[in-house]
């Protein structure tokens, strides 16, 4: 699949639920948000469905909430999982935990958010005090071998600057990937603001007076948004995502949003979102369905809108991840 802008689409990020066991502040602050029925989520099975056509049209990767049958699917090149990581550890048989569950199921990537070492902090960021389980889960995941483990840090000013040098070293320790992301409008209106908001331009700055210049890595990718850089004298990666203040943040966009709610979204930062569940389940075709993707991808637009007074409409919670 291409739009109209030359972007193609081979990226598919899936929710499966609207429902999480933290409430970070840039996703789902407090509890201001009502669980959707059962019978107004997508299915397993229209789920796949919905992967199987669009492996059809090109996507290769997914990054989804279940996982089992996915890898049978023809196309489908890469696997991927987004997780607070609090749950990794959890028992779901007398020998197994859910991270050997995943990873035996065919999860081949994941994505861990960790905005802090410090446990009071994380604490206030996420409402809930689970400092300790999200890091026996990352240590989980290294255990059982995934193939990349990436930490995904949210920047925020007068909360956890102070933690880019020490999130740092615990991903070297680690040999784990970690990014830090500028902090978009995707809960409410207030939670982004100038006092809180911190540039990946002035982490970086902060960072290089550590650590001196970082190296840039143009080459290296890893399906997302983010721009990669070596810290001096040792391999280690750290990614930046931009999306508020890199001009050129969408040029290489490559990915669609399936909600749990059955709603594609063509791009996060946009109010644009089709309803595929509806036609799923009055009988379309398999070829009906194609054309809906296709007709979606058409809609795509050249840029987000996060930078023009974006008022959100959904939360980040009910969009997936």
């Amino acid at each position: 699949m291409q739009d109209r802008y030359g972007h193609r689409i081979s990226y598919l990020r899936v929710s499966i639920t609207d429902r999480c066991n933290e409430r970070c502040t840039y996703c789902m602050p407090q509890e201001l948000q009502e669980w959707l029925p059962r019978e107004e989520i997508l299915t397993f099975e229209e789920t796949l469905r919905l992967i199987r056509i669009a492996a059809e049209l090109g996507v290769s990767k997914v990054r989804v909430h279940f996982i089992t049958q996915i890898p049978a699917i023809s196309g489908i090149k890469n696997l991927g999982l987004s997780t607070n990581g609090t749950l990794l550890t959890r028992r779901i048989t007398s020998g197994k935990t859910m991270a050997m569950a995943l990873r035996e199921a065919g999860v081949q990537s994941v994505n861990i958010s960790l905005d802090t070492l410090d446990r009071d902090v994380y604490s206030k960021i996420t409402g809930r005090d689970l400092h300790a389980q999200v890091l026996e889960g990352i240590n989980a995941a290294i255990a059982v071998g995934f193939d990349q483990i990436k930490l995904n840090s949210v920047l925020m000013r007068g909360r956890n600057e102070d933690q880019l040098i020490p999130l740092i070293e615990f991903a070297a320790s680690r040999n784990l990937i970690l990014r830090f992301i500028e902090m978009m409008p995707v809960s409410t209106t207030e939670v982004l603001s100038e006092d809180n908001f911190m540039s990946v331009s002035e982490a970086k700055r902060l960072i290089e007076s550590v650590y001196g210049s970082l190296i840039p890595e143009a080459e290296f990718r890893t399906n997302g948004p983010a721009t990669y850089y070596q810290v001096p004298s040792r391999e280690q990666r750290i990614g930046f995502i931009g999306a508020m203040t890199n001009l050129h943040f969408c040029e290489n966009c490559n990915k669609l949003r399936l909600t749990c709610d059955g709603k594609l979204r063509p791009c996060l930062g946009s109010y644009l979102e089709f309803d595929i569940m509806k036609p799923l389940r009055v009988g379309a075709s398999d070829e009906e369905l194609k054309q809906f993707f296709l007709d979606v991808v058409e809609r795509k637009p050249a840029q987000h809108d996060f930078r023009d007074n974006y008022q959100p409409n959904r939360k980040m919670i009910a969009i997936g991840g």
